[in-house]
């Protein structure tokens, strides 16, 4: 069981200082408790639908594929001071997304959800292509999730809107691609966007903040839902959303995690298949043994807090190599980061004032040799990047 601490939230369009990440509200303990063109109309067609006014079967909730028909219905709750809570999504929707809906919906007359697979996030190497665009499954998950907020008394609002473009709708002037020097209209957040994933994925961060600001201009929310296993990402966008002075709130979730093994749940766990899928956890349970570390209470030491981590990884990278290819899962350790909180930029001494944000990358390399008939995965299973993190708490301690 995971325990599920108090959200954190920034408030923005003011000059105050760079909010550090409250990690005394997000889930820290462990073991308690996201080189094809895009431009191709068929897979666009799947995630999107059609005509205006439309509704998703069987519910009220709007479905938008315009920019001009969301402002429309929008006009009016600006008139009556409704509060709006947007909850971004690239579709693929489990239940970390519900987990976002649900906390926006507590606090908002109405929740926006949109769906929009941005290419400019991918790079040319990456699953573009293969991203699963489950249109009709995320229709009946935002349906049922809607039906459980109207017979729960307990909130303020329900799902509104859907609002689902295409990419000719959100790039007006023509997609400008996903190349390092591509030309165009971008919004980049430097240095924080440069580091860890910025550095592995150059064009990332820039696809993220410059689709955000979009969507953050187009929806207008009163507070915008992020969820917190894309840590360095919720940096980026309170940073942009405070240095632009964008007159909304952030409010970050904590990551929603199988309840058997802790994985955080990910759009993307789709590909990993039941073999990759019992190895993928290492990274988790590397965090959770640097984690324990420095709640130990005896250092501060980026060294002695990181070397269980990369212990426990390259223990469970050997015992996977000494098996046969119809057997093992491989990986690749990208990073294990320890960052500061507001920056992310590497520490060797946490600040025990501040804490220290603890993450880490992996690649699941594909299936060697697959056994008969065996489930590789969607898209018949190719490497799958996988994130994690955790919040160390700031603690007054002497060492």
């Amino acid at each position: 069981m995971f325990f599920r601490p108090l959200l954190m939230r920034t408030q923005h369009a003011t000059a105050t200082p760079f909010p550090r990440i409250p990690s005394s509200q997000v889930r820290t303990a462990c073991g308690t408790a996201k080189t094809s063109s895009p431009s191709s109309s068929t897979r666009r067609k799947m995630s999107a639908p059609k005509n205006n006014n439309k509704t998703i079967p069987n519910s009220p909730i709007l479905v938008h594929p315009s920019i001009a028909s969301l402002h429309a219905w929008r006009r009016p709750l600006v008139e009556a001071h409704r509060t709006i809570g947007l909850v971004p999504t690239m579709g693929a929707l489990h239940a970390g997304h519900i987990s976002l809906i649900r906390a926006a919906a507590r606090e908002n007359h109405h929740v926006v959800v949109s769906i929009y697979v941005n290419p400019a996030q991918f790079a040319q190497t990456e699953d573009l292509d293969t991203y699963p665009t489950t249109w009709d499954a995320d229709c009946e998950a935002l349906r049922r999730v809607d039906r459980e907020l109207a017979d729960d008394g307990g909130n303020l609002g329900r799902v509104s809107a859907v609002f689902a473009p295409r990419t000719a709708e959100m790039y007006p002037s023509g997609f400008p691609g996903q190349e390092v020097h591509s030309k165009g209209s971008f919004v980049t957040i430097t240095p924080v966007g440069e580091v860890l994933e910025g550095a592995s994925r150059p064009t990332f961060f820039r696809g993220v903040a410059t689709v955000c600001m979009k969507l953050f201009n187009i929806v207008q929310p009163t507070r915008v839902y992020l969820g917190q296993k894309d840590v360095q990402q919720t940096v980026v966008l309170r940073r942009m959303v405070q240095d632009f002075m964008m007159p909304l709130e952030t409010v970050v979730v904590p990551t929603e995690r199988d309840a058997k093994d802790g994985l955080a749940l990910s759009s993307r766990n789709v590909y990993l298949g039941v073999r990759r899928r019992k190895v993928a956890v290492v990274l988790w349970n590397a965090l959770c043994a640097a984690e324990s570390a420095y709640n130990g209470g005896k250092t501060l030491s980026r060294e002695e807090i990181l070397r269980p981590a990369n212990q426990l990884l390259q223990q469970t990278f050997s015992e996977q190599k000494a098996l046969g290819p119809e057997d093992r899962s491989l990986f690749e350790v990208d990073y294990v980061s320890l960052a500061d909180p507001d920056t992310m930029q590497e520490v060797d001494v946490i600040d025990p004032a501040k804490g220290a944000v603890l993450s880490g990358a992996i690649k699941m390399l594909p299936v060697e040799k697959a056994a008969p008939g065996e489930d590789l995965g969607h898209g018949d299973g190719p490497a799958v990047r996988l994130l994690d993190n955790i919040i160390l708490r700031p603690v007054e301690r002497d060492v």
